[in-house]
C-alpha cells in the first residue's frame, strides 16, 4: 500500500490551501466485463445502433452506498458512441435504469506487500438487480421515440435526445429524455435520488418499482429555453441558448447528507451566463424543496463529476479532465477536493458568477492519478471518465478501523478501445477502485445510515 502525499498549492482569491498528508491507500480493484448484459431481458433487443438494449455498461456514471455490501449504480443516457444518426446525436432508445451490485471485499491470499501492484483485497462485483425508470404520467417523445414496453400508467424514460416537448423549456418535468449522472439512496432505503443533465432535473424514484415519485425544481436560471436534439451546429442547443446549463454538462454530481435530509448537487461546468470554470453547487432541502447555491472554482480539471458527503457540511468533489483511456491520451487530472459549505456565501441571487464571486474553500484530498501510477498503472490505461464516488462500509485493516472509498468510471458502453496507445485493442470494463481512508484524515466523517430494503419486486421490464 502507498501513501498519497498532498502538496500545498496556490489558489485564487477566496481560496485557502493548507499542507495536508492523507493516509489514503488503494486496496482493491474490481471490474465489470463490458460484454455482459444486465437483468432486464425484455430490453435486450438491439437498439437503433445495433447495440443490445440491456448491455451492462456505463455503471460508473453514478455510484451510491445502500447498506451492507450493497451499492446502486447508474449508467448515463445509454450507448451513443457508435455513429448511426447525427440528427439525434447518435443517442438511442435505451431505457434508463439503475443497477444494484454486491461489492464485497475478500482478502487476497496472494497479497505481497513488497510487490508493486499487489493489493490486499479482491473485489468481484456481483450484479444483483436491474431497475427500469418510468413515470405514471405520459411523457413527451420524439418520432418513434416511445419505448415498446410502455403501457397505461407506465411510461419509460430513455436517452433519446429528441424525446422532449419542443414548446416547453428544459425544466418541463414530463420530457421523456433522461441523462442520469448521479444517484443517492434515501435514509429509509426505499427510494433513490437521481440527477440529470438534460434538465437539469433531480428526481426521486422508487427503489423497487422504478417509478418516479417526486420532482425537485431547480431555480429558473439553470434551465435553457430552446431545446434541440443536437448539441452542436448553428441550430444546435449550444448555439440557440444564452443562459442556463451548458448542454451535456448539467448536474453531474449529487450527494446526500448523512441524516438523509439534504441533497447537494454540483454542475459539471459553468452555466452559460457564468464565467468559465465558475460552477454552481445547489443544496436542496428534501422536505421543502428549498434551495441554496454556492460557487465552486475549477482549478485542475475541466469539470466536476461527483460530490459525496463527509458530514452535513463537508464534501468531497471529484474534479477531472477528459484524458486517459477512451481519449487516446494520458490521464492527468483526476482529483478529489475537500470543501466545507459551513459559513460559505449563498450566491443564489447572483445573476453571474465571475472572479468577484465568493467561492467555497477547497483543499486537495486525493490525487487519483498519482495513487494509481504508484501502483504501476500506466497513465494511458487510467479511465478518462472517473465519475462516481461513494463511501462504503468501514473495515478493520491491520487492526485499525478504516473508512472505504469506492471510485468508478463510465466506460461509455464500449467493450474495447483501439487507439494509438493500444493499437491491438484493450478491454474497457467498468472499473471500481477501492481506497482505505484513515480516520485521522476525515475526523468529522459521519456515515449515512440506510434502512434495509425488504421489498425485492424490481421492475426488470
Amino acid at each position: 500500500m502507498t501513501k498519497a502525499h498532498l502538496i500545498p498549492f496556490l489558489l485564487l482569491p477566496f481560496f485557502a490551501a493548507s499542507a495536508a498528508q492523507a493516509e489514503v491507500n488503494l486496496i482493491a480493484i474490481g471490474e465489470v466485463n463490458a460484454n455482459y448484459q444486465d437483468l432486464s431481458p425484455r430490453t435486450a433487443s438491439p437498439l437503433e445502433n445495433g447495440v443490445a438494449g440491456n448491455i451492462l455498461g456505463g455503471v460508473g456514471s453514478g455510484l451510491a452506498y445502500a447498506g451492507g455490501n450493497t451499492f446502486v449504480a447508474t449508467p448515463d443516457r445509454g450507448p451513443n458512441a457508435n455513429p448511426y444518426n447525427p440528427l439525434v446525436d447518435d443517442t438511442t432508445s435505451y431505457i434508463n435504469r439503475f443497477q444494484t451490485f454486491n461489492l464485497a471485499l475478500a482478502a487476497n491470499p496472494g497479497y505481497d506487500s513488497l510487490a508493486i501492484g499487489s493489493l490486499p483485497y479482491i473485489l468481484s462485483p456481483f450484479l444483483a438487480d436491474t431497475t427500469l425508470l418510468s413515470s405514471t404520467v405520459q411523457l413527451s417523445y420524439g418520432v418513434d421515440g416511445a419505448p415498446a414496453l410502455n403501457g397505461i400508467g407506465k411510461y419509460y424514460f430513455t436517452g433519446r435526445s429528441d424525446n422532449f416537448n419542443a414548446s416547453k423549456g428544459s425544466s418541463y418535468r414530463n420530457n421523456g429524455r433522461l441523462d442520469l449522472e448521479a444517484i443517492r439512496v434515501s435514509a429509509d432505503g426505499k427510494s433513490v435520488f437521481i440527477s440529470d443533465e438534460y434538465g437539469p432535473y433531480v428526481y426521486q424514484f422508487s427503489r423497487t418499482t422504478g417509478k418516479r415519485m417526486k420532482v425537485f425544481t431547480l431555480p429558473a436560471h439553470f434551465n435553457v429555453a430552446n431545446l434541440r436534439a443536437v448539441e452542436a451546429g448553428t441550430d444546435g442547443e449550444i448555439a440557440v441558448n444564452t443562459s442556463g446549463r451548458t448542454t451535456n454538462k448539467g448536474m453531474e454530481g449529487l450527494a446526500i447528507t448523512p441524516d438523509g435530509k439534504t441533497l447537494v448537487g454540483i454542475m459539471q461546468a459553468n452555466l452559460i451566463q457564468d464565467t468559465k470554470k465558475y460552477i454552481r453547487i445547489v443544496t436542496i432541502d428534501i422536505a421543502t424543496g428549498t434551495t441554496k447555491e454556492y460557487a465552486y472554482l475549477l482549478t485542475d480539471g475541466t469539470g466536476a463529476s461527483e460530490i459525496v458527503a463527509i458530514n452535513d457540511h463537508e464534501f468531497l468533489v471529484d474534479e477531472r479532465d477528459g484524458k486517459g483511456l477512451g481519449d487516446n491520451s494520458a490521464a492527468v487530472a483526476k482529483k478529489l477536493f475537500k470543501i466545507d459549505l459551513a459559513g460559505a456565501t449563498d450566491v443564489s441571487n447572483l445573476a453571474k458568477l465571475d472572479a468577484t464571486s465568493p467561492v467555497v474553500i477547497k483543499t486537495l484530498f486525493l490525487d487519483v492519478v498519482a495513487e494509481l501510477a504508484a501502483m504501476g498503472i500506466n497513465a494511458n490505461d487510467i479511465p478518462a471518465k472517473i465519475e462516481a464516488v461513494a463511501f462504503g462500509p468501514d473495515r478493520v485493516i491491520g487492526g485499525v478501523t478504516k473508512h472505504t472509498l469506492f471510485i468508478a468510471n463510465d466506460n461509455d458502453f464500449l467493450a474495447t478501445i483501439t487507439d494509438s496507445n493500444h493499437p491491438n485493442g484493450i478491454a474497457n470494463p467498468n472499473k471500481f477502485f477501492v481506497f482505505s481512508v484513515d480516520g485521522s484524515d476525515l475526523p468529522n466523517y459521519v456515515p449515512q445510515t440506510i434502512a434495509p430494503l425488504a421489498n425485492d419486486n424490481h421492475d426488470h421490464g
